[in-house]
């Protein structure tokens, strides 16, 4: 109140000076508050996309689309025709290799006989097909092995051999273990729903057999995921991210507690993603997978793969962009901000990479030196120019000074034809895992969660060496008993085989 205030002026100046301090430091504390209400309601309401529009290309009205794309129709036509040009809308045709079952359909007799009498005959015929599926299959195998004895001597009787197994004593086939490896890692099908499947068709199969049948696979193909680790370590670029999974039942830890999913991806002739899993997120997990490792490695800027040695940190530019769409949505609407002018930079240097994309190593190097280097150049200029300008608690301050921070590490992509501009190659790796966890939630077990790792490796290689998943994985799981040597897996590998889908 104004009757408590001093009477000294010196007091009432300094009391001055610290209510304007304060209003600042609450004027700042307000800003970010609404910064971050504002995200808030764009990730629960907003679209997901990152894509920002073209300013020399007049955005369509939200709500006016469909009329201002359609093409006029006149009066008179009757039947909507699709231009040549655009496959939108085609069938496109079945493949060839699946099984076909001719269906002939012939005239009834009495309209064979023209109407001047003569007989009719075929002169050409119409075919369109219609795809057909036969319900999952389900049978059993008996193994008979006949025994053999002497009568006129008491010679210990002989067994035939029995073929080797994977799991012995299991009644679980190669086919079995495939599909089911198949239905919860392609699909996303949790074992209990599985064991539904199952139980529909008369099989009482409980999901904690099932779970051990999981285990018991991903422990087999171990020698496999060693090479393809081995094949990993020889690329010239390898992809890193890691993503949370929860597992109840670790030694010494809450159920709540997050435990982490490593993935690493790379080459991109023989494409090689492996699953890693760990309890913790700390900086001696990388150089544990990546040991021996020499070349370039892309991250995002998560400190744990600082303490990685002997490699060539390369930074994410979709990372950079992703923090300034954040900032340009908490912008003021209406005009040109200053998160506009680096999302045009760093779009001129995506368009740069896709005009280049078809480029050879060498050609694309150059074609970086002569049109992204200016381009960097200019970006570099306007942050040190601008980062003193603006506050470090609000989504611009923060998305300029990840920026600053990690420079060195984004313009690297420079320096070679064949370095990667972004991470997107590790997300996109990663996705299926992320996609998967929303419907099986949780691990039960550390082996559980590492037979996962094991198991979803293995899928996205095989997916990414142009193999279909199932017929992989019934392929190398008919074959992995009788494997007795190094060459014998590496005939297994998925680049190495060409297995034939079951019809």
């Amino acid at each position: 109140m104004p009757k408590d205030l001093p009477d000294d002026p010196v007091l009432l100046k300094q009391l001055l000076e610290q209510m304007l301090l304060e209003r600042e430091s609450n004027k700042g504390r307000i800003v970010h508050l609404e910064e971050e209400k504002a995200l808030l309601r764009q990730r629960l309401f907003g679209g997901k996309s990152e894509q920002t529009a073209d300013p020399t290309t007049p955005q369509l009205a939200l709500f006016n689309e469909a009329e201002s794309i359609a093409e006029p129709v006149g009066e008179d036509a009757e039947e909507e025709v699709v231009a040549p040009a655009k496959r939108r809308g085609k069938r496109k045709p079945l493949p060839a290799d699946l099984p076909r079952i001719e269906v002939i359909h012939e005239l009834p007799e009495h309209e064979l006989t023209c109407v001047c009498g003569c007989r009719k005959h075929a002169i050409g015929e119409e075919v369109s097909e219609q795809l057909e599926i036969v319900p999952m299959q389900i049978r059993v195998i008996k193994h008979v092995r006949k025994a053999y004895g002497c009568r006129d001597c008491e010679t210990a009787p002989v067994t035939a051999d029995k073929p080797a197994r994977l799991i012995e004593k299991s009644m679980a086939s190669p086919s079995v273990l495939a599909m089911l490896l198949t239905t919860k890692y392609v699909d996303g099908l949790p074992l209990h729903r599985f064991e539904k499947v199952l139980g529909r068709h008369g099989i009482d199969i409980p999901r904690q057999t099932l779970a051990r049948w999981v285990i018991q696979c991903g422990e087999h193909f171990q020698p496999l995921l060693n090479l393809m680790r081995d094949s990993l370590l020889t690329s010239l670029v390898i992809h890193c991210d890691e993503t949370r999974v929860q597992v109840l039942k670790e030694p010494d830890r809450e159920p709540s507690s997050q435990s982490w999913m490593w993935v690493q991806t790379g080459p991109p002739d023989k494409p090689v993603i492996l699953f890693d899993y760990s309890t913790s997120r700390a900086q001696e997990v990388p150089p544990r997978l990546l040991d021996g490792y020499c070349g370039y490695v892309m991250t995002d800027d998560y400190a744990g793969y600082n303490a990685l040695a002997g490699v060539y940190r390369l930074g994410c530019w979709a990372h950079a962009r992703r923090k300034f769409v954040e900032a340009q949505k908490v912008q003021p609407k209406g005009k040109t901000g200053r998160a506009d002018i680096v999302l045009n930079l760093i779009n001129k240097l995506y368009g740069i990479e896709r005009d280049l994309k078809a480029s050879g190593d060498a050609e694309r190097k150059t074609g970086r030196h002569e049109q992204s280097l200016p381009i960097l150049a200019q970006l570099k200029s306007w942050i040190e120019k601008t980062q003193p300008q603006v506050t470090a608690q609000n989504a611009l301050g923060k998305a300029i000074s990840y920026l600053a921070s990690n420079w060195y590490k984004l313009e690297r992509y420079i320096e070679e034809g064949y370095l990667p501009i972004d991470n997107n190659a590790a997300e996109r790796a990663i996705r299926p895992f992320v996609i998967g966890r929303k419907n099986w939630l949780f691990s039960d077990t550390p082996k559980g969660a590492t037979a996962s790792a094991q198991i979803y490796s293995l899928v996205e290689i095989a997916k990414a060496n142009g193999q279909e998943p199932y017929a992989w994985l019934r392929h190398a799981l008919e074959r992995l008993p009788m494997a007795a040597s190094v060459e014998d897996y590496e005939a297994l590998l998925p680049w190495n085989c060409s297995p034939i889908s079951p019809s």
